[in-house]
């Protein structure tokens, strides 16, 4: 018996050990499958086309008056009547304001009596050396007589000048009693009611003044308020600035600004076009802190859409690219050896290919060479793509690259 139980345990094992050389056979001796080729990636495609391309400069700009005038008095004294509706239109030469010219008529009178009676004097002095000179002749008087009249008479010729003198300037402070606008262009708020004492430093007061002369220094000087402020607005002016890099280009399009370039400006809100204009202006020096060029520019503004202190986004045309190759700026890619783009290839495979540009206008991009009108260039889904990658295009949009 235990014979026999020791061979059916041998024989189990050997069984076994067969069952195991059998597994171990069909684990290792199992034919490779053949790899699945990856599914293809979905992309959007647009095919470049063939146009021309302007090139601009874009920044912000702020709208000013192309001539802001604050109106002072040059004289001081009451101010008896504004003349204006503020925020309305006024020319050159229109009446805005009057000062009390009663002080200055009467320094005016004053001065002239005072002309009058010194030019009777000289006229005097004058018919006197006659006589005088004339009796010298007949040797009647000693010579020094005539010498000491003619004397009195030049001594009277400067009294007149004087005189003179001061009569114009009496009739300067009565004409700045009347105060009109020196350029065409629109009245602000009033910033002085009637009835105060103005002078030109811009303050009012409630002291009764004289009729002294305001010199033009302290006019040029003053640092009060004024009585109104007048923004010529028709033209405009719009400032804005641009890189160094940027106004170098600009300079040689323009031969220094001797030639007009064109500019447009927009609304920051809606993007409406509000006016086209002409850069007229360039700063004297680079700002070193920034690197940037102020320009100006001059604007009809025929319909008021700009008005002083407004900001606008500025839109400068530099040049166009006559006839270039044109693709969205999306399709540009960059890597260590340089930009390139993924187009569809034949099999819809993913060609990339190395391109040079010559410019980007907002989401366009100017194509110098590696691209040629017609190819399917990919816009989206490229992140994941490699040379020769299987693509599926599942949105083609030839409009977009000459929108």
């Amino acid at each position: 018996m235990e014979v026999a139980r020791r061979r059916r345990r041998w024989i189990f094992g050997l069984l076994g050990c067969v069952a195991l050389a059998l597994i171990a056979w069909a684990v290792f001796h199992k034919k490779p499958q053949k790899p699945t080729a990856p599914p293809p990636t979905p992309v959007t495609a647009v095919r470049a086309v063939a146009r021309d391309l302007p090139i601009s400069v874009t920044a912000l700009g702020a709208a000013q008056a192309w001539t802001s005038d604050t109106i002072f008095a040059q004289v001081s004294g009451k101010l008896l009547r504004v003349n204006f509706v503020e925020g309305s239109e006024v020319h050159a030469g229109q009446l805005l304001a009057e000062v009390d010219p009663a002080p200055y008529q009467a320094v005016l009178d004053e001065a002239e009596g005072t002309l009058r009676r010194d030019e009777a004097i000289l006229a005097g002095a004058r018919r006197d050396l006659v006589r005088y000179q004339h009796l010298q002749q007949m040797d009647s008087i000693a010579r020094q007589t005539p010498e000491d009249q003619a004397a009195t008479v030049a001594q009277d010729e400067g009294t007149v000048q004087l005189d003179k003198g001061t009569v114009a300037a009496a009739r300067v402070n009565l004409r700045w009693c009347h105060i009109v606008s020196p350029v065409t262009g629109r009245a602000g708020v009033r910033l002085v009611d009637p009835g105060n004492i103005v002078s030109a430093s811009g303050s009012t007061a409630s002291t009764p003044s004289t009729a002294a002369a305001t010199s033009t220094a302290s006019a040029s000087g003053s640092t009060g308020s004024g009585i109104v402020v007048v923004n010529q607005i028709q033209p405009i002016a719009v400032t804005f600035t641009v890189p160094e890099g940027d106004f170098q280009r600009i300079g040689a399009l323009t031969q220094g600004l001797r030639k007009p370039l064109a500019v447009q400006a927009s609304s920051q809100e809606d993007g409406a076009l509000l006016g086209s204009g002409e850069v007229r202006i360039a700063d004297n020096k680079v700002d070193p802190a920034t690197g940037t060029v102020e320009l100006k520019a001059r604007f009809a503004n025929d319909a008021k859409s700009l008005w002083p202190g407004q900001f606008v986004d500025v839109k400068l045309a530099t040049q166009t690219i006559a006839n270039a190759v044109i693709i969205p700026t999306a399709a540009v890619n960059r890597g260590p050896k340089g930009t390139f783009v993924f187009v569809v290839g034949p099999g819809n495979k993913a060609v990339m290919r190395p391109i040079v540009t010559e410019g980007t206008e907002g989401t366009l991009t100017a194509i110098k060479s590696g691209v040629k009108p017609g190819d399917a260039v990919i816009t989206d889904g490229q992140m994941t793509l490699k040379a020769n990658s299987p693509v599926r295009i599942v949105q083609t949009a030839p409009q977009q690259a000459g929108a």
